[in-house]
């Protein structure tokens, strides 16, 4: 099973949706121009899903975030956005041609002061943080390489702390999550190991859910760290 394309029911909601609630801005239009003009691929977050992110960064409240995955920075500017006086975003991005359009794009927004931006394999840089004793971070959004995804959480969950919340992304993948057939497809197989240490770990509370719109066919995990 592929992943399902957007229905053009499910893009005119998301445009209703965005005009109505996330009207154009001039920074987040800027990355998606900034984005699009470098080749990066579609596959930033839609205006909706860049929302509540922020929305969830503010709930928690989170004065530290670390986003796994940058691209070109657009939901980083979301969540960026969200951080009180004094806080911090650190954002990690395997590709150095995706960051530079990232870092531009953070500067752009004057985000620049409140962002950092480490280049490399994600997992080297997570080790990296928990050897510099990083403080814990208390919104993590997990939106990178779909076959590490197991290995992301559990990085995350030693860089977090009770009640921290964690934002695993994609994880429908229009449907092939439930398809037995699937089972074995390396993006499939990260996004199982990765629920089920959810289900699994007494220190981990989630659940999963399913969303349609100008993407297709997906969904995501929120996940909480328990007391």
């Amino acid at each position: 099973m592929t992943p399902q394309p957007a229905q053009p029911e499910w893009t005119a909601v998301d445009t209703y949706f965005a005009d109505l609630l996330t009207p154009e801005d001039e920074a987040l239009a800027h990355a998606q121009r900034t984005s699009e003009a470098a080749g990066l691929p579609p596959i930033a977050v839609t205006p909706a899903q860049g929302k509540f992110l922020h929305l969830l960064a503010l709930l928690t409240p989170a004065r530290r975030i670390l986003e796994i995955g940058t691209l070109g920075g657009y939901s980083t500017i979301w969540l960026a956005r969200a951080l009180p006086a004094g806080g911090h975003l650190v954002t990690l991005e395997y590709a150095p041609a995706h960051a530079a359009v990232a870092r531009a794009n953070l500067t752009h927004a004057g985000l620049d002061k409140v962002t950092e931006l480490r280049t490399g394999p994600a997992l080297d840089s997570l080790a990296a943080l928990h050897a510099e004793g990083a403080d814990p971070f208390d919104l993590v959004f997990i939106d990178a390489d779909k076959v590490n995804n197991a290995r992301y959480l559990e990085w995350a969950l030693k860089l977090t702390r009770p009640g921290s919340l964690i934002v695993l992304d994609n994880v429908v993948r229009g449907g092939r999550v439930a398809d037995p057939a699937a089972a074995d497809e390396p993006d499939i197989r990260g996004t199982h190991e990765a629920l089920e240490l959810v289900a699994s770990h007494p220190r981990l509370d989630g659940t999963a859910v399913q969303t349609v719109g100008a993407k297709g066919y997906d969904g995501f995990a929120l996940i909480r760290v328990r007391d």
